[in-house]
């Protein structure tokens, strides 16, 4: 089954005159698009992110796994014990997504005779662990004819195969992906306590703006889409940079949430995502399109008046 990012991966339309899009960046099929600089970056791996959640919540950071012995292994486990619920029919699941309310619920699809649900299914207990305001379910599609009902109902014909729920709505879906994938996916999606501000309008953006003005603080606005994979892989990035760069103001919007966000996009001439705004003193002053980690760095401390050299 295709992933609603297929339909936001094809190349822009020839009458765009565009280089082709690169797997750092996602073209916006816009009529509205102009010519301008199209960065080819590297996407960030999985291994040079440091984690993204916390018991705390989703936003905070969690270090890379070690095997640091049974014992600590035994403590950790019984500290923060396994949150994944397993639902066995479509009454368990709907009440299970009801009674998260407004919380992401990550739910994956497996299947008992499937490897990569094996694979992948150690690393989201590590997430529920980690992730305290976000829910996780396991439907097992062959466990019975209720379980083969509900993945019916849920159009799920591969596995793994995981849905992503706010509100008892379906918002994001991924076939067959990979640790780092997933906790992109639960970070973007899930994201609720991060210093990471989140702006659904053009008006957001303005009071923001005016917000900063008096302390002259650089404000990086991060402009994506929901179902962008490059702005789901950079975002972990974005989130720990906000932890640590306190003098600098990080905000993020997603252009397809609603009209207004979409004509600030239009108005800002902003046709590939992910597309980094800077912004200070009530001024745009630059710049950054694509996700790579180095060169999102690079140009932050640029506009911050440090020398960097490329």
């Amino acid at each position: 089954m295709a992933s609603f990012t297929a339909s936001l991966s094809r190349p822009p339309s020839p009458l765009l005159q565009t280089p082709a899009a690169t797997a750092s960046t996602v073209y916006i099929p816009l009529s509205f698009a102009s010519r301008g600089l199209y960065f080819s970056v590297p996407r960030p791996s999985f291994r040079s992110l440091q984690g993204t959640c916390s018991r705390g919540g989703v936003a905070a950071f969690v270090t890379k796994a070690t095997s640091a012995g049974a014992a600590s292994a035994a403590a950790e486990k019984k500290a923060n014990p396994e949150r994944v619920q397993r639902v066995h029919s479509i009454e368990e699941f709907d009440a299970a997504l009801q009674a998260a309310k407004n919380r992401l619920v990550v739910v994956e699809f497996a299947a008992s005779d499937s490897d990569q649900s094996s694979q992948i299914y150690p690393f989201m207990v590590e997430l529920s662990r980690t992730c305290s305001d976000v829910d996780f379910l396991l439907v097992m599609g062959d466990e019975s004819e209720a379980t083969r009902a509900l993945c019916e109902r849920e159009k799920i014909d591969k596995v793994p195969h995981f849905s992503f729920y706010k509100g008892m709505e379906k918002i994001h879906e991924e076939e067959a992906i990979g640790p780092d994938q997933l906790m992109g996916d639960v970070l973007y999606y899930g994201d609720s306590h991060s210093a990471v501000e989140q702006l659904h309008s053009g008006e957001d953006v303005q009071k923001l703006i005016e917000d900063h003005k008096a302390d002259h603080k650089l404000i990086v606005l991060d402009v994506g889409l929901k179902h962008c994979g490059p702005c789901v892989k950079v975002y972990p990035t974005v989130v720990k940079l906000s932890r640590q760069m306190d003098t600098v103001v990080f905000a993020r919007m997603n252009g397809d949430e609603n009209d207004s966000c979409m004509r600030f996009l239009r108005d800002m001439n902003v046709v590939e995502v992910p597309t980094f705004l800077f912004i200070r003193d009530g001024e745009i002053c630059g710049r950054y399109v694509g996700s790579g980690k180095g060169e999102l760095i690079g140009e932050i401390l640029r506009y911050q008046g440090v020398r960097v050299t490329y």
